[in-house]
């Protein structure tokens, strides 16, 4: 099989293509290498793969020769690439229309014209719902729950664009869709939730629980904007790439389809729950100070995966708790590693 990944050298992108190298599979990479630690995790790429693995340095901003022919040549695309950080669409949103819109329509008519008609997944984002102030929250002692959806939000949840984030995101999520019924692609978004797991270079704007658990076991300070009560269901990196896989090998059921993918009601954390956790796992304290609540910030977000339970046969296999300390253990297995990226002292 022939597998592009576009933002292969980034958190996720990584992962899939090493899933696939790890089959045999022949993979390019299609990165532009700008994010922190994407130089990295090629070099890790280049190490499996040898001659299976190719680098294709390219922005997909740019209706480029090189995207088109990287299209071409793929029997699978995984369209990884974005600007992730809902703080960066705000202070620059010219760039985050240019990467997640512009980017992501350059990808589809990249796919439209190749002649192969190959698969194409979608990494969309649950910011797609907004804000959803529609939705009752109640408080409870260290995290917010919703009143009325207990095994959460559903892909028939209300459309609301919030942020230019939401705004990118959610325009680039609706073109995918809809290239499969105008143009008849086999596209599949997956809207997904808190996505975590080994190989993350979590920062504040983005990668919540490895920037918390870096933060922990280096001694650096975290910022938690809100009360903290803030909840998220969280998808380890494997359950992650196993929807993928569920989702491939059933492509003529799921192609021109969207799916909620993230931990479910099973795999909940409150930002104050993860603290709680870390502390108790290290001896470390990481006494966080606190920040105003971010714009289109949804005090809770779960997603309701019966959908893709039911139609992909997939449903998690990592708990939260082992999940993060997975994590942990991997960022204390790779010391050197963030004291290099960070010119921490060891």
């Amino acid at each position: 099989m022939n597998v592009l990944v576009i933002g292969g050298a980034g958190f996720i992108g990584c992962h899939l293509a090493h899933r696939h190298l790890r089959r045999g599979d022949r993979v390019t990479v299609l990165d532009d290498l700008s994010r922190f630690g994407s130089s990295m995790n090629w070099d890790w790429l280049r190490t499996a793969g040898g001659d299976r693995v190719a680098l294709v340095k390219t922005s997909i901003c740019d209706d480029s020769d090189d995207l088109r022919a990287a299209v071409r040549g793929a029997d699978v695309v995984y369209h990884m690439a974005a600007q992730v950080a809902v703080t960066t669409s705000v202070t620059d949103p010219r760039h985050d229309f240019m990467v997640n819109a512009l980017g992501t329509f350059n990808v589809l008519e990249a796919a439209r014209t190749a002649g192969n008609n190959p698969i194409v997944f979608f990494a969309s984002t649950n910011k797609v719902y907004g804000g959803m102030e529609g939705v009752a929250v109640v408080e409870q002692n260290n995290r917010y729950a919703y009143r009325d959806f207990p095994q959460g939000i559903s892909e028939e949840q209300t459309l609301d664009f919030h942020s230019p984030y939401g705004c990118s995101k959610g325009a680039a999520d609706q073109y995918v869709r809809d290239y499969a019924r105008i143009y008849n692609l086999r596209t599949v978004v997956f809207r997904q939730s808190c996505i975590y797991g080994t190989r993350q270079f979590g920062v504040e704007d983005q990668g919540w629980i490895a920037h918390f658990i870096i933060a922990c076991k280096r001694g650096r300070p975290v910022t938690i904007y809100g009360d903290g009560k803030q909840v998220r269901d969280i998808l380890f990196i494997d359950d992650l790439c196993d929807a993928y896989d569920a989702a491939r090998t059933r492509i003529d059921d799921a192609a021109g389809k969207i799916f909620n993918i993230g931990g479910g009601a099973e795999n909940v954390l409150s930002l104050l729950e993860l603290v709680a956790l870390l502390e108790e796992r290290t001896g470390n304290r990481l006494s966080p100070q606190f920040g105003p609540v971010r714009p289109g910030d949804q005090p809770v977000y779960i997603s309701d995966i019966s959908k893709a339970r039911s139609e992909l046969g997939w449903q998690p296999r990592i708990g939260a708790r082992d999940g993060v300390l997975r994590l942990a253990a991997w960022v204390d297995d790779h010391a050197a590693l963030f004291d290099g990226l960070f010119g921490l002292q060891a």
